[in-house]
């Protein structure tokens, strides 16, 4: 795992975006493979963990990110780090290791 600094002086000093894109005319897209669900497990977790207001963690929703192919995708800024994920699992695995532990989950980095 690749170690992540982050700054003091931000907002939020972690910003986690989720692409929820939903595509009506049926071709792949994040919002087909369960992202709002997984967005809103995020920022459940979060809350529960003491960690969203500002200088902490914020979850967001976004459009689409525009790799649907790789999807369902998030991106966590400011080290823009990309992930997919498959469950509820895997969204926790990023948030124990990554906004955490500060730590690059390798096995869902895409």
């Amino acid at each position: 795992m690749n170690e992540i600094t982050m700054s003091d002086d931000q907002f939020y000093p972690q910003h986690v975006f989720f692409c929820t894109n939903q595509r009506e005319e049926g071709r792949s897209c994040c919002g087909g493979f369960g992202a709002q669900a997984a967005q809103e497990h995020a920022k459940r977790r979060i809350k529960e963990l003491g960690l969203s207001g500002p200088g902490k963690v914020r979850i967001n929703k976004a459009g689409c990110l525009d790799r649907c192919q790789e999807g369902p995708l998030l991106v966590v800024y400011p080290a823009g780090v990309w992930y997919t994920y498959v469950d509820d699992n895997d969204i926790d695995d990023i948030i124990d290791g990554h906004l955490l532990g500060g730590q690059i989950v390798e096995r869902l980095r895409v």
